[in-house]
């Protein structure tokens, strides 16, 4: 799943372990989220969207709706 976390983090000034620690989850799971190796639980992307005050759907793109609508 692709994602803007790393966007979102440097426009903030954030290292990936501040964000992993305002989180409250590791900097590797962290990592893995927004590298795309690893989508985040519903719970986990609730509190990444409130930590960026954004929607889960302005972070979180699924790459399945792109293919559908031009289907």
């Amino acid at each position: 799943m692709r994602n803007r976390l790393k966007v979102l983090r440097a426009e903030r000034a954030w290292s990936q372990a501040d964000a992993a620690a305002r989180l409250q989850i590791s900097r590797q799971s962290f990592n893995a989220i927004e590298t795309g190796k690893f989508d985040p639980s519903l719970p986990l992307a609730f509190r990444i969207a409130r930590l960026f005050g954004a929607r889960i759907e302005d972070i979180f793109e699924d790459p399945d709706v792109d293919a559908r609508a031009t289907a």
